[in-house]
């Protein structure tokens, strides 16, 4: 069976990943002013985050339009395509259309998983979906386990600097102030719905490490056998950091640690941390 995975441009993965795995990149759109970024292999992602450090407005992301995914999906006999959080942006209905455009031609029905999730969390989804391919697992049965896995994964991130969300109206200017003067740290993460919640405020660098460790204990997740992801946006020393301890206190089967998208850079931010599980 030629089964094709496809996931939008906020799944963080490396070339290498992308080359061993066969995935598609389906790429949204970055706007800053009246300059727009594709956020495809061509981005240039350093320059990107360095010209939105300087950048006082408002940036915005649109979802790929749908024939992107209808291309992705081409003659695949059998297509996965995994999405970041429909409550976070248009990206799974746009590819809803491009699957159905695809039918309309008479390509065959691909299967779309809301992640309800983003950046580390997609990666680790893609991840699962490649394994159960390789092991030669049934298309039901991997649908079904992957929305399972949906279900039951853990996606949290930390950040550094708050000036996006400022910038984006979803945090108060005088509150991301006080936060960076204070040096609070934000624990932030999905609330399993899709959307994102405030799970723990720390003081400084060792205190999220430990919250992290602590979030990974109180989940109750089986880490044997099983994967975790670490995106970075510029931020490889606390990526290490923090794969080093788990792996002191955990026994996942892998650490997966990659740089962050442009998009996902765009919500993260410089030195911003996700990791999924």
């Amino acid at each position: 069976m030629n089964f094709r995975i496809i996931a939008d441009s906020c799944c963080d993965l490396t070339p290498e990943m992308k080359n061993d795995m066969g995935i598609l990149s389906v790429p949204l759109t970055m706007t800053m002013g009246d300059k727009e970024f594709l956020d495809d292999d061509q981005l240039d992602r350093d320059g990107f985050i360095d010209e939105m450090k300087g950048f006082p407005g408002k940036i915005s992301s649109a979802s790929p339009p749908p024939i992107l995914f209808q291309e992705a999906i081409g003659s695949a006999d059998d297509a996965f395509i995994v999405t970041l959080s429909d409550k976070l942006s248009g990206t799974y209905g746009s590819a809803v259309i491009g699957n159905n455009m695809a039918m309309s031609e008479g390509i065959g029905a691909a299967c779309i998983f809301d992640s309800k999730t983003a950046s580390a969390g997609e990666t680790l989804i893609v991840i699962k979906l490649h394994e159960l391919i390789r092991s030669g697992m049934a298309k039901d049965k991997i649908i079904e386990t992957i929305n399972r896995y949906i279900d039951n994964m853990k996606t949290y991130f930390v950040l550094e600097n708050y000036d996006n969300l400022q910038k984006n109206g979803r945090l108060r200017k005088v509150t991301g102030t006080l936060i960076q003067i204070l040096n609070i740290k934000l624990i932030m993460g999905d609330d399993g719905n899709g959307e994102i919640a405030l799970f723990e405020k720390c003081r400084g660098t060792r205190q999220v490490l430990s919250k992290f460790i602590s979030l990974i204990e109180k989940s109750g997740k089986e880490t044997q056998n099983e994967n975790l992801v670490i995106s970075h946006c510029n931020n490889s020393a606390f990526a290490g950091h923090l794969a080093t301890l788990i792996r002191e206190r955990f026994d996942f089967k892998n650490i997966f640690i990659v740089p962050t998208s442009g998009i996902s850079s765009m919500y993260t931010d410089d030195k911003g941390i996700v990791f999924a599980f």
